[in-house]
Parts: C-alpha cells; sequence; structure tokens
C-alpha cells in the first residue's frame, strides 16, 4: 500500500447536473450559491484575485483567492488560510454545457500527501457534490448540519 507521503495527490468528481451552466457558475462562484451547498457561510466577491471567507462553524473561518474566474466555465479558489492540509490546494469547478445539462468536473489539487484527511475529505467532497446536484436540478437546499448524509 502506498504511504501516501511521496506523491502530491489530487482529488478528481465528475457529475452531470440536470441544469444550465449559469446556474452551477452561479452555485459553484458565488457566496449565496456556496452557502446551499457546501459552507455554513461565505462572504466574497466572485472575481479574479478576490477573497472569499468560508464559514463551517466558530473555529473554523477559512479564506481563499480567486485565482480562476471565467463566467460560465471555470472558476478556482486557493485555500490561504484553513487546515494545514489545506491551505496552499487549488478547489476547482470545470463547466461544460451539454443543451439543458451541464458536465462538471471538479477537482481539489495540491495535497501535500494521501493521508487519512486526504481520504476523508474525498469522501466528503462527493457527498457536497450530491448536495450541489440537488441544488442545482431542484432547488433542494440541505441543511448544513445533514450535509455529510446527503
Amino acid at each position: 500500500m502506498n504511504d501516501g507521503k511521496h506523491d502530491l495527490p489530487d482529488i478528481f468528481h465528475s457529475l452531470t447536473i440536470r441544469s444550465p451552466a449559469e446556474r452551477v457558475f452561479d452555485a459553484v462562484s458565488t457566496p449565496a450559491g456556496l452557502t446551499h451547498w457546501w459552507a455554513n457561510q461565505a462572504q466574497g466577491n466572485p472575481g479574479i484575485d478576490s477573497e472569499y471567507e468560508l464559514q463551517f462553524g466558530p473555529e473554523y473561518i477559512w479564506r481563499a483567492r480567486v485565482t480562476k474566474y471565467l463566467p460560465y466555465r471555470e472558476f478556482e479558489i486557493e485555500m490561504t488560510h484553513s487546515d494545514n492540509d489545506w491551505d496552499g490546494t487549488r478547489v476547482g469547478f470545470e463547466l461544460k454545457p451539454v443543451n439543458e445539462e451541464t458536465l462538471l468536473g471538479f477537482y481539489h489539487a495540491g495535497w501535500p500527501y494521501a493521508n487519512q484527511h486526504f481520504r476523508s475529505s474525498n469522501y466528503c467532497w462527493a457527498m457536497y457534490l450530491r448536495c450541489l446536484k440537488r441544488y442545482a436540478e431542484l432547488d433542494v437546499v440541505v441543511p448544513y448540519a445533514d450535509r455529510y448524509d446527503g
């Protein structure tokens, strides 16, 4: 088994969302959208080099900088003040519209190690992306406390 200490692992997920790219992009790139499926609260202004504040609880107020912003196509943030394993990592979304659906490519890149936190975050991202899909397709907002269970 790989000890996870000698590679720079990345997390990737792909999914189809039965919603237009404009709606999906707003959900992944705006503070209001992010609070519907990921963060408990988010603040910031969409746009390149903007700073976002992402609150996941009183002791988990993280910051990120927007590093890619191509409306309806691509959005990426770099974590600047977060967990030690997350600092410097990039969370990104690539959108490809196909008819009234959106093919979403998700990545969380630049992890220092494939440690237990990496593995549990991979699982959590899958659950959060399920919440994103439900929000973008059906306007369902899963309460923050229930998002791990989707």
